[in-house]
């Protein structure tokens, strides 16, 4: 079964009215279970209308959103929906509002009507599975935490939910390097242990080039590529177009053509350059005795 499904889905803002924006335009979009998409696109080209989409947060005006066999238009199913689309949005740590860690994390098992034993069993888990042990943390007040610790455990009110598709919105916005790097570990944790179908938006292409398995990008309303790392930014004059930017790997890469070093462009990644440059060198060296050679034979010949 197919985790989402797009069809013909549009969305204008401020209908009929001086400030009409058409936010999306007849997204037809498929993501099936166990994907790691990356969701980018500049700023006003729909990311964030469409990932509001996958669980109600928008109402379907035109079109189709049927998520884990869920039609997003049917109100029946739509409190359902919601607990299986777990949504971190940006500075999540800023909705934390509970007296203690881990009631803020019980707030979305409680709302879904669990007892008593299996809230406090997913409360644990979810403050393991993000770095917060329980025994240290579940008594502390959410406002005293250090601004990652506050993070994480926003994330684990989410994840408590253990919601089968994970959307986070700028996941790492705001963070230094040590953050984003603890961040991004966890999200490859969350995937690899809670959430199997995972869509990431980011405005970091090395952080999507690095974790996702394929990538959408979105254009005034349109998605304007849709394939893997290597496919979509190795189509350099349509990012461009799309006001995109490419990962650092692949401008470096580009540089290095530049100068006479030819290299691919699906370089995307710091890994794929490095393996790139060592497989030029190492052709380099094995060719340079034997020119020596030709040389020397040259000589003995004159």
């Amino acid at each position: 079964m197919r985790a989402i499904e797009l069809k013909k889905l549009s969305y204008t803002y401020s209908k009929k009215t001086p400030f009409e924006k058409r936010a999306l335009d007849n997204v037809d979009l498929a993501i099936e279970e166990g994907e790691f998409v990356g969701l980018i696109g500049a700023t006003g080209s729909g990311k964030s209308t469409l990932i509001q989409h996958l669980n109600g947060l928008v109402k379907v005006q035109e079109g189709e959103v049927v998520v884990a066999g869920m039609s997003a238009s049917d109100k029946k199913s739509l409190k359902q929906l919601r607990f299986t689309v777990g949504m971190v949005f940006q500075y999540p740590e800023y909705q934390l509002f509970e007296e203690t860690v881990a009631r803020d994390v019980a707030f979305g098992p409680k709302n879904m009507k669990l007892e008593k034993d299996e809230i406090d069993r997913r409360v644990r888990r979810a403050l393991e599975v993000v770095g917060l042990p329980y025994d240290e943390f579940a008594e502390r007040s959410p406002f005293e935490l250090s601004g990652g610790e506050k993070r994480r455990a926003a994330i684990a009110g989410v994840i408590a939910m253990e919601p089968k598709i994970l959307v986070l919105d700028e996941p790492v916005a705001g963070l230094d390097p040590v953050g984003r790097r603890e961040v991004l570990a966890l999200v490859r944790k969350l995937h690899e242990e809670v959430s199997p179908t995972v869509i990431m938006v980011s405005h970091y292409m090395d952080d999507i080039a690095e974790m996702a398995d394929r990538i959408v990008a979105l254009k005034e309303g349109r998605v304007v590529a849709d394939g893997s790392p290597q496919e979509v930014f190795g189509e350099r004059e349509k990012l461009a177009q799309a006001g995109l930017a490419l990962p650092s790997a692949a401008r470096i890469a580009d540089k290095l053509t530049e100068r006479g070093i030819e290299l691919p462009r699906t370089i995307v990644t710091p890994a794929a350059l490095a393996d790139a440059l060592a497989e030029i060198k190492a052709k380099r060296a094995a060719n340079e005795p034997a020119a020596q050679d030709g040389e020397r034979e040259d000589g003995e010949n004159v």
